[in-house]
């Protein structure tokens, strides 16, 4: 997402916790996904608007920011999203569901898209002053976890690492990702954690309990663990940019201490695109009651929640070392 409000301009190369992917039978572009969206189904996994919408709305944007597959002319000037469902860290990761858009691939298409600007603004001076005032949020990971560590019957990477071994590489990569989106321009880059992924109704159905799994959680709190300590070493290592860190892990804990809410508010699939919403049944009526969608992404209300959180922190461990809010007005 790339736009600029009140002579501030913002950024948003990646829809926050990409879960499910977007080719073949698991889509999101039929009811019920959609159904208290303007637009009706559009390929969001959720009833309504995704965390990007609702952020971009906070900053004032008129439009919600295209794709990247869509984004033409002058248009990139003001939003691009670079999100692809089920893309990870890891190249490998959402393999065994389709087509995905890894987060190498992802940086390219950036990369792609300065040259484009190059040629709408005039000269890369001018584009990089451009970028160089830009918020860029990234959320990824959760796909590394969902769609790789956590089914081992498609990936070795379970039997290979432990937990720790694992965040730790992911970390590693992350960096080199991140380092290369700094190289590009980049100065303003919230990082969003993981949420509480034992939570998720899929884990609790996989695990046959109504509790969340506390050994799929602490997996993801030591990647978090990794992350935080990532955006010291980052704004460290690089003066001249702003990191910040979004703890999605203590945003979602209402997931844990409100059980009744882990349940979907669609009826999902056991068979194709397992987890996903069924097409053309009528979902629950208390939509706002819920925090999931389906087994592994929120409500709409579920993302005002979150974003409202990253934006403004409701408690100092929201953020780290700054919210959204001021990240934008940071020099």
């Amino acid at each position: 997402m790339i736009a600029r409000v009140n002579n501030v301009t913002i950024t948003t190369i990646l829809i926050i916790l990409n879960l499910i992917i977007l080719v073949h039978e698991a889509k999101a572009n039929y009811p019920p996904y959609g159904i208290d969206f303007p637009n009706g189904p559009t390929g969001r996994f959720t009833n309504g608007r995704n965390m990007a919408d609702i952020l971009g709305e906070l900053l004032g944007f008129d439009d919600y920011i295209p794709p990247f597959a869509s984004a033409i002319g002058r248009e990139i000037l003001q939003g691009v999203n670079y999100a692809s469902g089920s893309a990870g860290i890891r190249n490998e990761t959402g393999s065994h569901l389709g087509n995905r858009i890894f987060l190498d691939l992802q940086l390219q298409n950036h990369h792609n898209t300065i040259l484009h600007m190059v040629d709408l603004v005039g000269n890369r001076v001018a584009t990089n002053a451009h970028l160089n005032t830009c918020l860029y949020i990234v959320g990824i990971g959760s796909n590394d976890y969902i769609n790789n560590y956590l089914v081992p019957k498609h990936y070795s990477t379970n039997s290979l690492y432990t937990p720790s071994q694992y965040a730790t590489l992911l970390v590693q990569q992350y960096a080199q990702q991140l380092k290369t989106l700094y190289e590009d321009g980049a100065r303003k880059i919230a990082l969003f954690g993981l949420p509480q992924i034992g939570c998720i109704p899929q884990e609790l159905q996989k695990h046959n309990t109504r509790k969340c799994v506390d050994s799929t959680n602490e997996a993801i709190q030591l990647f978090n663990e990794k992350l935080k300590s990532l955006v010291t070493d980052l704004n460290t290592n690089f003066p001249q940019a702003k990191f910040t860190y979004i703890n999605m892990y203590s945003i979602s804990s209402i997931m844990s201490t409100l059980s009744f809410l882990n349940y979907p508010c669609c009826n999902v699939s056991t068979t194709t695109a397992e987890g996903q919403c069924v097409s053309g049944q009528a979902p629950c009526h208390l939509r706002a009651a819920h925090v999931f969608w389906d087994n592994f992404h929120p409500t709409e209300n579920g993302n005002v929640i979150a974003i409202m959180r990253a934006y403004n922190s409701f408690l100092p461990s929201d953020s780290y070392p700054m919210d959204i809010s001021h990240l934008i007005q940071s020099g």
